[in-house]
């Protein structure tokens, strides 16, 4: 079972908020920053899906090895989190043609091992890339705990029960990182955005902690007073 040390510097966030931030950044803020946290019947199916995967442990079958709950860190992305599952597919050669290192020794086991992150996820694939960035996040942790390049990885989706595998080119690996960073920022700002309602809020699990409409109908008087306050002056 591959581990990093435990850290416990506080400059790191957690590799989920990068899928959070995505979806919504006010639901990342209230999080995150607020520590607020509500389930509904989908984070419930969210959770029992995960609960497989939510046990560290290890199970190696001739060619492919996986280990579940996994720890990960990354000190350039800031981030640290645990990973649903990692594979690991025996390998003959450590390197790639190209020289690239693509495997790696794992303690006990004999030859060379390719990580393959597996993130599980409810529901379908999506239409925006929140879940992707997220797995992108896990393949750079392991990237740097392990000295190694990962092309790819998979997501699990519960509906279809299907994988569905996804290519850390450069333009996902550019979008996860602007998102670390833009959590980065959004916590060290210490403030929590304003709501804007969309079609999706009703599903989300802290529609209640959140309340957009009424919160965003309270802005948008606010702002109306306070522009006619200030025609008055004039």
């Amino acid at each position: 079972m591959i581990s990093p040390p435990t850290d416990s510097d506080e400059s790191l966030v957690m590799l989920s908020a990068l899928q959070h931030y995505l979806f919504c950044k006010r639901q990342c803020a209230l999080i995150h920053l607020e520590q607020s946290w509500s389930e509904n019947r989908l984070t419930a199916s969210g959770r029992v899906l995960h609960e497989r995967v939510d046990e560290r442990k290890s199970e190696t079958r001739r060619t492919l090895r996986q280990e579940t709950a996994v720890r990960l860190v990354s000190r350039r992305l800031g981030v640290w989190g645990v990973a649903d599952m990692v594979e690991f597919h025996l390998t003959d050669a450590e390197c790639a043609l190209d020289g690239t290192k693509v495997a790696a020794r794992l303690p006990g086991l004999s030859g060379f091992w390719k990580p393959f992150p597996v993130e599980y996820k409810r529901g379908k694939p999506k239409s925006h890339r929140a879940d992707e960035v997220q797995l992108c996040a896990q393949a750079i942790c392991l990237e740097e705990m392990l000295g190694v390049s990962i092309p790819a990885g998979t997501l699990f989706y519960g509906e279809p029960r299907r994988r569905t595998d996804v290519s850390f080119d450069a333009e996902l690996r550019r979008l996860t990182e602007e998102a670390a960073r833009g959590v980065r920022a959004l916590i060290d700002s210490g403030e929590t955005p304003e709501p804007t309602f969309v079609k999706w809020c009703s599903s989300c699990s802290l529609v209640e902690e959140c309340r957009p409409k009424l919160v965003a109908s309270h802005h948008s008087v606010k702002r109306w007073l306070e522009r006619e306050m200030e025609i008055a002056k004039r």
